[in-house]
């Protein structure tokens, strides 16, 4: 795969911006993950659709990595390209309307959802104060309609760019991007959030930022924000909630390996500094079987697979 790597680096000439083998624990809030066949990282919407065309010309899988939150790569590593987005997609811009006392805001897919908030915050407009403390980036929370506190996504924004499977860029709105629980069009079919639009109203500066401070303290303080996790790691079933169902199954503080149910908040799986991604997943599976059989609701996983967890 010489002639594949040496390809690449004509398509993205910075340095160090295609990496060979690159270990995926170094990129995963899991802090876990073997090793990437090709780390790629984009600066540009041209080179990301350079680098999409040229992988689907050649049968090499690609996937786009956003800040490693909400994903478990498998010890194995993961064959083929992983994406990462930088430079033109780490911006945003935010304009206030002076008539309606709103702004639009866009920013790019692979800006920090917090960084955005807080942007956002410093300039008095309200509606984001839920996704300050999400750690993941703005196009991982468009695909997954990320939410929290009462917020979501869907609230606020009004379209997105999208490049798709095919190296294509398309701008969907947001009824197109099909937004619910945890769900949008790219939950069903591949494609990179580059960039997306929002509106927002204004409001006090002062109550903003104290709202973001008041519930990164609640996040604090019901979250084992002390260990590596990828947040929730079970989808909310309905009508209730994975955190209760799982204490209810017996299941606080239980461990496999490194990895173990959050007494703190049973929703989260953890990495108590020595877990491997098989320990992660396979205590996922004994948590959906135990809960199945005490409740009769079978859990669903929030975090997404990337590799091979067969073995």
């Amino acid at each position: 795969m010489e002639a594949f790597y040496e390809e690449l680096c004509k398509i993205v000439t910075e340095e160090g911006s295609v990496l060979r083998e690159e270990p995926m624990k170094n990129h995963t809030t899991f802090r876990v993950g073997g090793p990437a066949e090709y780390f790629v990282t984009v600066g540009t919407t041209e080179q990301l659709q350079a680098v999409i065309r040229f992988c689907n010309r050649s049968n090499v899988p690609w996937f786009v990595l956003g800040n490693g939150s909400n994903l478990l790569v498998s010890d194995a590593g993961v064959k083929g390209v992983v994406l990462r987005l930088a430079g033109e997609f780490t911006q945003c811009e935010i304009k206030e309307n002076v008539h309606d006392g709103s702004a639009d805001a866009v920013a790019g897919g692979g800006m920090l959802l917090s960084a955005f908030a807080m942007q956002l915050a410093k300039k008095g407009f309200s509606g984001f104060e839920f996704a300050a403390g999400i750690p993941g980036s703005v196009g991982g929370a468009v695909m997954m309609n990320a939410g929290a506190y009462g917020g979501e996504i869907k609230d606020c924004i009004i379209r997105a760019e999208i490049v798709t499977e095919d190296g294509e860029c398309r701008i969907f709105t947001a009824d197109e991007l099909d937004l619910s629980y945890r769900h949008s069009i790219l939950t069903e079919t591949k494609g990179v959030v580059t960039k997306a639009w929002f509106s927002f109203p204004i409001g006090s500066k002062l109550y903003i930022l104290s709202n973001i401070e008041m519930l990164n303290r609640k996040r604090k303080e019901k979250q084992p924000l002390e260990y590596p996790s990828a947040g929730s790691t079970f989808k909310r079933p309905e009508g209730n909630f994975a955190g209760k169902l799982i204490m209810e199954a017996g299941l606080a503080g239980k461990q496999i390996g490194g990895a173990a149910v959050s007494e703190k908040h049973c929703g989260f799986v953890i990495n108590k500094g020595d877990a491997t991604a098989t320990d992660i997943y396979t205590l996922m599976q004994f948590v959906i079987q135990k809960v199945e059989e005490t409740s009769g609701i079978r859990l669903e996983p929030e975090v997404k697979l990337l590799g091979d967890f067969s073995s």
